[in-house]
């Protein structure tokens, strides 16, 4: 009977015959390495698996949110604001309210922005229809006595003798297009806030003392003048505060 070192020598010449080796000649370089790689290609199948990934691609992470572009403060208070050409094309009475119109204004929108305005003591119905004007168009809606307004129209005043006030639209050029936004002549682009930022921030009652038309009836902030890309906007007042 053989022995189990017998058996053992059987096997390995076995071996050393089937890869063409002397009797106890080393193996090559070549067929270590190779076998080297593939327990290197097993251990790497193992932990891809370990990982979830089975071999297959990982999931990507989500792409972190980006914050959205910072509102630019060092700019003049005025170029913060969004001054819009537009028309009124429905005004009607506020029911609840002696000295409001309710609006419909076009201003190059989808819809027509519905804006209150007391103006009912300078001006008929009749009057505000049609009328071109600018939009003050990021303020913060407010509620006018149960009516939503999204936005204020611009005028300027001016005090008459007798104590009264002189109302008018500023008006822009009769053909500046409808939801234009005003540029200041000398300012940079405006980049305007948003209307929390603008309530928050109270920059449109910070700009109201520089808001005064010229001795020429045009629209102005501290004497940079209200452009469109056609033109000046003016109002017959001159040297009147605009609100």
């Amino acid at each position: 009977m053989s022995s189990g070192i017998d058996l053992l020598d059987d096997c390995i010449a076995d071996l050393e015959a089937k890869l063409h080796l002397s009797p106890g000649e080393a193996l090559p370089e070549s067929f270590s390495a190779a076998a080297a790689g593939g327990d290197k290609k097993q251990q790497k199948k193992k932990k891809d698996k370990k990982q979830g990934g089975g071999g297959g691609k990982q999931k990507a992470k989500p792409p972190k949110k980006q914050k959205g572009n910072a509102a630019n403060d060092d700019q003049p208070d005025i170029c913060k604001l969004e001054f819009k050409v537009g028309q009124i094309s429905k005004v009607w009475i506020h029911p609840d309210a002696d000295k409001l119109y309710c609006e419909e204004i076009e201003c190059g929108e989808p819809e027509p922005r519905q804006i209150a305005s007391g103006l009912r003591p300078y001006y008929t119905e009749e009057e505000m229809l049609n009328q071109r004007l600018l939009v003050v168009s990021n303020l913060k809606p407010k509620n006018l006595v149960g009516f939503k307004s999204h936005g204020m129209v611009l005028c300027a005043a001016e005090a008459n003798e007798d104590g009264s006030e002189n109302v008018k639209f500023v008006e822009p050029p009769a053909d500046a297009p409808l939801g234009e936004v005003i540029t200041f002549g000398g300012l940079p682009t405006p980049e305007p806030f948003s209307g929390a930022q603008v309530e928050k921030k109270k920059i449109f009652k910070a700009c109201l003392p520089g808001m005064k038309t010229t001795d020429e009836g045009l629209a102005a902030w501290n004497g940079y003048v209200f452009m469109t890309s056609v033109g000046p906007c003016k109002t017959s007042i001159k040297g009147g505060a605009m609100r």
